[in-house]
This record gives C-alpha cells, sequence and structure tokens, in this order.
C-alpha cells in the first residue's frame, strides 16, 4: 500500500495522458483557441474548469444514535481526499448528506445530491434501509454509488441489483455463515432465537444466519421475533423467545434498540448467550449497553489488516481528521478503500485539456469502476462483480470483555 502512495504522483501523470487519448470524449486541441471537447459519454459527462474541484457527494449516518457508523466512515472518506491530495490535477472537495439510517433519510441525501450536476460520484450509504431508495435514485440519475458499509444480500443480487451501485463491505451472505459456523463450531450450540427490526441488513443477516446454522449443525432456531428501530420496550418479544429455551439469541440490530435488548435480556433471558453484529460493533454500543454487553459475541468485518500503512499512516490520519485516539467503528477503512477507488477511476476516464479544465463521463466512471480488479486496499485485493460486490470478505467474531471489544474468533 505504502509504494502505492508514493508512485501515484508518478501514475496520475501517465493516466492523464492515457485518459486524453482514451476518455470519452475528444478534448481540445491546445489551450488557445483548439477543438472544443465534444461529450459522447451515453449519460453525460461533467466537468470542471481549471481550479474547480471534483465534487464527491457522501451519504452517511452522521447524527443520532448510530452516528458512530457513519462518522467513521466520513473519517475514513476524509483521509483518503488528504492521503490523494489532488485527483486529476484538481483538488477534491465533499458534500457530507446524512442517509439517517432508514429509507427517509435515504432518499432525501440521494435526491439532494443527485440534483447537485457537480457532483460526479457518492460515496454511501452507512445502512442498507438508507441504501435501498438511494441506490435507486443514484442509478436514475445515472450517478455511480459505492457503499463502505451496506451488507444486505439484496443490494447486489442479480434481480435486485441497481446498475449504478457497488459496495467494498462484505455481503451478509458471508457475515451470516461465519456467525452461523461460530455458534456451532467454537460454542457447541444446536439452538439459537433470532430477532430483526425489519431492515433489509438485519432482517436478510438473520434469515441467512438461521438457514447456515440448520445446515452447518443440523441447529434447531426456537423462535423469531421482529421489533422496530425505535422501540425501547422488548419485555414481550424476550418472553416470548425465552419459552423456547436457546443457547443463543442473535439480534444484528443497530446501536440505540442493540443496547436497551441487551439489558433486558439479561434480566429475562440469563442463561441465553447474547450475540450481536456490526450495526452494534461501537463504543457508542458499549457505552449505552453497559455491563449488559459483558460476555457477548459480536460479528463483523476483520479489523487485522496486513501491512504498515494502516497503523502508521491511516491511523494517524484518521486521529488528525476526527479528533478520536482510536477508529470509533468498523467501516473506515472500507470508506478509505471506496474513496481511493473512486479517485483511481476518475484518474483512469478523466479527459483533460491544456487549460486544466477537465470531463469525467458518468457511463465511462461506472464501467471503470466495475471493471476494478485486483486493487490494492486497506481490506485486501478488491475486485468488482457485474453486481458490484468489490469486498475481499473476511469476517471475525469478538467477545466483550471488561467492556472493550476483544477479536476471538478466527
Amino acid at each position: 500500500m505504502q509504494k502505492n502512495m508514493r508512485w501515484s504522483g508518478i501514475l496520475v501523470v501517465m493516466m492523464l495522458a492515457l485518459a486524453a487519448c482514451q476518455g470519452e470524449g475528444t478534448p481540445a486541441t491546445d489551450g488557445n483557441g483548439g477543438g472544443e471537447f465534444e461529450c459522447e459519454d451515453e449519460v453525460g459527462c461533467v466537468t470542471y474548469g481549471p481550479g474547480e474541484p471534483i465534487r464527491i457527494g457522501t451519504a452517511l449516518v452522521i447524527t443520532g444514535p448510530d452516528a458512530s457508523l457513519g462518522l467513521d466512515s466520513q473519517y475514513g472518506v476524509q483521509v483518503a481526499g488528504e492521503v490523494r491530495g489532488e485527483v486529476a490535477g484538481h483538488s477534491v472537495e465533499f458534500d457530507f448528506q446524512d442517509d439517517g439510517c432508514n429509507a427517509e433519510g435515504g432518499t432525501a441525501a440521494a435526491r439532494t445530491l443527485t440534483s447537485d450536476p457537480s457532483i460526479v460520484a457518492v460515496i454511501g450509504t452507512s445502512c442498507s434501509s438508507a441504501g435501498v431508495p438511494a441506490a435507486q435514485i443514484t442509478s436514475d440519475a445515472g450517478v455511480v454509488m459505492v457503499s463502505p458499509s451496506n451488507t444486505a444480500p439484496s443490494l447486489t443480487a442479480p434481480e435486485t441489483h441497481q446498475p449504478y451501485y457497488l459496495r467494498t463491505a462484505h455481503n451478509d451472505t458471508v457475515q451470516g455463515e461465519a456467525m452461523a459456523q461460530f455458534v456451532c463450531e467454537e460454542l457447541g450450540f444446536t439452538t439459537a432465537a433470532t430477532v430483526h427490526d425489519g431492515s433489509p441488513y438485519a432482517e436478510q443477516l438473520q434469515q441467512v444466519f438461521q438457514e447456515q446454522f440448520a445446515e452447518l449443525c443440523d441447529g434447531e432456531i426456537t423462535g423469531t421475533e421482529a421489533v422496530g428501530p425505535e422501540d425501547d420496550d422488548f419485555n414481550s418479544v424476550l418472553t416470548s423467545l425465552a419459552a423456547g429455551e436457546p443457547e443463543i439469541l442473535y439480534y444484528p440490530i443497530f446501536t440505540a434498540a442493540g443496547a436497551l435488548m441487551t439489558q433486558q435480556a439479561r434480566e429475562i433471558m440469563p442463561d441465553t448467550v447474547l450475540a450481536g453484529a456490526d450495526g452494534m460493533f461501537s463504543d457508542a454500543f458499549l457505552e449505552a449497553a453497559g455491563d449488559a454487553a459483558e460476555g457477548m459475541y459480536l460479528s463483523g468485518p476483520d479489523l487485522a489488516f496486513s501491512g504498515t500503512f494502516y497503523e502508521e499512516e491511516f491511523k494517524p490520519a484518521y486521529t488528525e481528521v476526527s479528533g478520536e485516539a482510536e477508529p470509533i467503528s468498523v467501516f473506515h477503512a472500507h470508506a478509505f478503500d471506496a474513496t481511493t477507488m473512486i479517485f483511481d477511476a476518475i484518474e483512469e476516464v478523466a479527459v483533460e485539456e491544456d487549460d486544466g479544465t477537465v470531463h469525467i463521463g458518468r457511463q465511462a466512471l461506472a464501467d471503470a469502476l466495475f471493471a476494478t480488479s485486483g486493487f490494492e486496499g486497506i481490506t485486501g485485493s478488491l475486485t468488482c462483480t457485474e453486481t458490484g460486490d468489490c469486498a475481499d470478505p473476511s469476517i471475525s467474531v469478538s467477545e466483550v470483555i471488561d467492556g472493550a471489544f476483544e477479536r476471538i474468533w478466527p
């Protein structure tokens, strides 16, 4: 990764020269009255004049109880901007929008960003519930969107994938299977219950867990319940599930509801092991849940990144941008990789005029991103499928020990 950073300046020059020959359009012949650029991209071009910044939008949850999830990703985006400096000879400017971690917020953020013709790409969303409508809106507008943390399988399933949507986060078909394997093989459990909040993320993840739990160890699901994302009283739901005497309760929901459910489950199901997922993997959850979180398990992306760039360069830059001593959630590296992938794709397709004006074809940009292969990011080697799954997925399980997450598996 460090080697790539050192050579980025030389690569930029080489790619710009290549883009002048291969870009979607005809560049001016010189800076003094040469032929005018004609955009030949089927979706259209975004043009930035000399000195104008390339503008990229973000749609992440940056307020409310789940803000640590989105702010963590936003800081990763900002670090990528700081590391790269310029893209295609231009500075980069971000437009930060809030996805609210819900469909309404995702809709509003996507509409705001796609209504601005200077936004060339979007990084988002944080939550799959926001991603479903946002992917539709951005794709309808021909604006490419790369998510650092959407994990719902439906977002990249062939029958429901939107054409301008990609992600650097894992697909929950991987996370659900990994958690089931951990529960079967490491804990030796054969009974489980699940809870979801109706969001695409939670509902699909617990469904994958159920299917894999049954397949891997002939496990029995003793009960499944649905709650609302803003509910605060889970006594009836937990009492119903407790009747089945499950050995483990898996509830991959979000911070606020997850903390309350953890506290109430300790009272109603004292003999049941508790487990969650990356929607609760933050210091904010630990603080809200308090002592009740002790000993519970959470699945999520493996943060045991290899190489020195993450520890020696990324994390100090993250602290400088955020003011936080350590990353506050788990998708900052995925956001860094998503942003850097977009930068690389822009430099691949950009057509630059002699005066510094740059033209970026929207379809050309999307095509370049979907063609990503062997991209060496913090999270691994990324190669995008035709439905936008780009991650090099690695899932781990952590246990809450002495009020902190400790990676225990694999």
